[in-house]
């Protein structure tokens, strides 16, 4: 949850270092999905058309902010990005076994943003 009552809270008096960037990556990969549970958790509780519309744009815009910042996270740590390639991979193998096949929505994957 926001903290208000420290509006100094994300200050830093220095430049960050590059671990200490991607660790404030993660936190913020972890509020922006925090925000789509509560935007999804809005649209459910009401039957205003508006309402819904509005809410659902909101949190489909929190999606695109959850790729970038995990674009730029693979791309400070290709580490990283390896260990994400690999559990895809593990998942992919297992959808095989279950005979699933995998729908291509947008293209990419996480292993393909490794190339």
């Amino acid at each position: 949850m926001p903290n208000f009552p420290n509006p100094f809270q994300g200050n830093v008096d220095r430049k960050m270092s590059k671990a200490e960037l991607i660790q404030a990556l993660r936190i913020d990969i972890a509020g922006e999905l925090e925000a789509i549970f509560l935007y999804d958790a809005h649209v459910l509780a009401t039957d205003d058309p508006v309402a819904k519309k509005v809410l659902a744009d909101i949190r489909d815009e929190e999606k695109a902010h959850v790729g970038e910042l995990m674009s730029l996270l693979r791309y400070l740590d290709p580490n990283e990005a390896e260990h994400f390639a690999s559990g895809e991979g593990e998942v992919k193998e297992m959808l095989e076994e279950l005979g699933i096949t995998e729908p291509n929505i947008s293209g990419s994957s996480v292993g393909s943003l490794l190339e």
